[in-house]
């Protein structure tokens, strides 16, 4: 090998950039193995680790002025919840809970979404043990209560909502995010964001969210983390959001999601860094597998080294099919169907990585709301939802299908539970 690149620089120098890409990628790959099969055991809450009921819980609801999305989630937290409120930006007109509005000269460090949860931290009452935030567009599902620790993630299933591309690209999302099985075992979770988040209402007052970030809700993670020993638990009740509306939608909520967590990164001690940024990259990056197994097929097989590189390059482009199925199990969709949605992974990986290398080009620093669509298209777009039955929905229970178990292969692909 040596040799070969004193003799042959230039295809030496290629050879070995190609080596230096697969390897990043293969960590990521290596680590995601690692939490899904190693880190996650133990990580699932019986019905005997649910202590804290119904009546220790206040919910915020957070959004701009959403009045008939935020409704709908309203009437999703089951009615046992009395205490539901919404932090908005404009006077809202909402059934069920009290509505508080962030005042106009409100000032902190905090911007955007956290300027609004700093605001309500400060001036919202609250003498629950924890406060479960919801996006606007969040429907809870199978909730039954919390467990006792300080910070409990909840598992997301986004909803089709029109897109077919942005609905392909969040099953392939899910699957790679079965990693958070495993954050448990970690002391620094690795981000923090879905289905909704609840918090020991005296860890919030400690940590507060005054701080610039576009992506609070990880970054307020790490620093409770930084300063205590941090008891994290993730709930599997696969509460419902939407998937983007549009690609252009998923794009900007993906480099959001980078751009935040690249720049929150000085917080996490220096051995979590090399872990995290390798995964942002390899998420950028993930279309470059398949273009570099193709580049090495390509090449001379008397190039050293190429013929592993070969072997280790069409493993790694298999790896993201195993995230295609991981979502597939996470969506419980019919077996039947998971051909079209393998043969289509290639597209959900380029779609879910465009947002993410953006960012990393171009980081935004500014905060954008992902666009939502109201309930009567959500309705409209699925088969199995008549017209109602997301603002009839009870949170303690499923959304469409009774049982996890159930199938049904009559109803379009885009329709799942």
């Amino acid at each position: 090998m040596i040799v070969f690149m004193q003799e042959n620089p230039l295809a030496g120098a290629i050879l070995l950039l190609l080596w230096v890409g697969l390897l990043l990628y293969l960590l990521s790959a290596c680590w995601w193995l690692i939490e899904t099969v190693v880190l996650a055991r133990g990580w699932k809450t019986d019905a005997d680790d649910i202590v804290w009921g119904f009546d220790d819980i206040q919910v915020r609801i957070l959004t701009i002025d959403a009045e008939e999305v935020v409704q709908t989630t309203v009437n999703a937290v089951p009615d046992a919840i009395e205490d539901v409120r919404v932090i908005a930006e404009a006077d809202l007109d909402i059934d069920g809970a009290t509505v508080h509005v962030v005042p106009d000269d409100y000032e902190c460090t905090a911007t955007n979404k956290g300027r609004a949860v700093e605001w309500a931290l400060q001036h919202v009452f609250c003498d629950k043990e924890y406060v479960l935030y919801l996006d606007e567009d969040t429907l809870m599902a199978g909730f039954e209560g919390l467990p006792d620790a300080d910070v409990i993630q909840f598992t997301e299933k986004p909803i089709y909502t029109g897109s077919r591309v942005s609905y392909l690209s969040e099953v392939f999302r899910i699957g790679y995010q079965f990693e958070q099985f495993g954050f448990h075992r970690l002391t620094y979770p690795l981000y923090a964001w879905g289905g909704g988040i609840a918090i020991r209402s005296s860890i919030e007052d400690d940590t507060t969210w005054d701080v610039a970030t576009i992506t609070e809700d990880t970054n307020f993670v790490w620093r409770a983390a930084d300063t205590r020993d941090l008891s994290y638990t993730l709930l599997n009740a696969r509460f419902r959001n939407q998937a983007p509306p549009s690609l252009r939608a998923m794009i900007h909520q993906r480099r959001r999601w980078v751009s935040g967590t690249m720049a929150d990164g000085h917080i996490l001690p220096k051995w979590y860094q090399p872990l995290y940024y390798t995964r942002i990259i390899a998420w950028a990056f993930s279309p470059l597998v398949a273009i570099l197994a193709l580049v090495a097929a390509m090449l001379p097989s008397s190039i050293p080294t190429v013929e592993w590189y070969n072997w280790l390059s069409v493993g790694l482009v298999g790896v993201l099919f195993i995230y295609m199925v991981v979502g597939l199990i996470g969506y419980r969709k019919h077996p039947l169907t998971w051909p079209l949605f393998l043969v289509l992974t290639p597209i959900a990986v380029a779609a879910h990585s465009i947002g993410a290398f953006w960012g990393i080009l171009s980081p935004v620093k500014t905060f954008e709301v992902t666009e939502k669509v109201t309930p009567d298209t959500i309705e409209a777009v699925h088969s199995e939802l008549d017209h109602g039955d997301l603002t009839n929905h009870d949170g303690t229970e499923r959304l469409i299908r009774e049982s996890e178990a159930e199938f049904d292969m009559n109803t379009n692909i885009l329709d799942d539970d």
